[in-house]
């Protein structure tokens, strides 16, 4: 059994299965996970259950744990490489490394650059990838894939939005979570509003997007947002029980998870069509909307004990430019006739993710 490891210290992640005496290595597809398994990455742990057919992903961001644009490009890495090995992976698990915060969601720092410097094509460009990471969840049963969550800590914006098309959600007793984009006058952009009403109901979706109030476990619990509720430390026991339970019934669960999909679909161009919106939004924030988001995210390093405001804002300038390199390289390499990276929709989703 193989386990990526990052380059900083990651939090211990769930516990994993003897492998058997014979395990399944020898077919391509098997080959080419143990290889993304073995790649280091910054942001990124993974782990293998060989019994379950289980891959763990546990996000360890610095500065602040959030979807930075470095840690949306391991992402789509590693999504890709498991969407190029049908049939390897069963159980697909999201977690956090980093203690007390599951994720932080949107990238203030760099949402603070680009609104001042009106660079709405960068705001498309960080939304789009995130969507994309929304859309593998929302489609994993398609690839014969159960999907968890497992929440402890704080879970904020877009950490809620990976929540939302998860099959299944399990939080700890102390975890809260929130949309809180409507304090500094901006809403939630990826997927809360096609999910949140999928979920909780449309009544519930404006109480949450429109309040800006954070909730307790026990109370998205009652809303449909989370599955079951732990004690704290009791979350990964948690997953890997259930998983155990459902995986003899896997087959029969995926079909019925296709089902409930094509009978309340969401489709990938009503996501990107709400990114946009949110993005020519952003230019609209006032001196005061950003300070307060200076101010969240000085709140968020002092939490998990980052670097300072200045390195933050140097950082994401450095992965800005290397998001747009990567980019224009896709778009260079496009087929003739297919649209350019410069702000328009590509003619399929991963255009934005290379």
């Amino acid at each position: 059994m193989l386990q990526a490891t990052p380059s900083r210290a990651a939090a211990p992640t769930l516990p994993l299965a003897r492998a058997p005496a014979q395990t399944s290595t020898d077919t391509p597809q098997a080959q080419r996970l143990q290889r993304l398994l073995a790649r280091p990455m910054r942001n990124l742990c993974l782990s293998w259950n060989e019994d379950l057919a289980m891959l763990t992903l546990r996000m360890n961001v610095r500065p602040v744990q959030c979807y930075s644009l470095a840690a949306l490009a391991e992402l789509k890495l590693a999504l890709d490489e498991i969407s190029a090995c049908p049939g390897v992976v069963r159980h697909f698990v999201v977690a956090s490394g980093t203690p007390k915060v599951f994720n932080f969601g949107g990238d203030l720092a760099l949402f603070v650059l680009l609104a001042r410097s009106r660079d709405v094509d960068s705001l498309k460009m960080y939304g789009r990838r995130c969507i994309d990471l929304l859309w593998w969840l929302e489609t994993a049963a398609d690839r014969g894939i159960l999907t968890t969550a497992v929440v402890q800590g704080d879970c904020l914006g877009g950490g809620l939005e990976t929540l939302l098309p998860v099959h299944r959600v399990i939080a700890e007793r102390s975890a809260q979570a929130g949309f809180p984009e409507v304090l500094f006058n901006l809403f939630p952009g990826m997927g809360a509003w096609h999910f949140t009403p999928r979920k909780a109901g449309l009544a519930a979706a404006n109480e949450m997007i429109l309040s800006g109030q954070i909730y307790s476990a026990d109370d998205l619990r009652q809303r449909g947002l989370v599955d079951e509720v732990v004690e704290d430390g009791a979350g990964e026991a948690a997953v890997l029980a259930g998983i155990r339970q459902i995986d003899p019934r896997w087959r029969g669960t995926v079909k019925a998870l296709q089902a409930r999909r094509m009978a309340s679909p969401v489709s990938y161009e009503a996501l990107t069509d709400v990114v946009d919106h949110w993005a020519e939004s952003a230019l609209n924030l006032t001196d005061r909307d950003l300070r307060l988001m200076e101010r969240l995210v000085r709140a968020q390093v002092r939490k998990i004990g980052g670097h300072d405001e200045g390195a933050i804002e140097e950082i994401k300038r450095i992965e800005l430019e290397q998001a747009w390199a990567t980019a224009r390289s896709v778009s260079a390499a496009a087929t003739p006739g297919s649209p350019a990276f410069t702000g328009t929709r590509p003619a399929t989703p991963s255009a934005w993710l290379a």
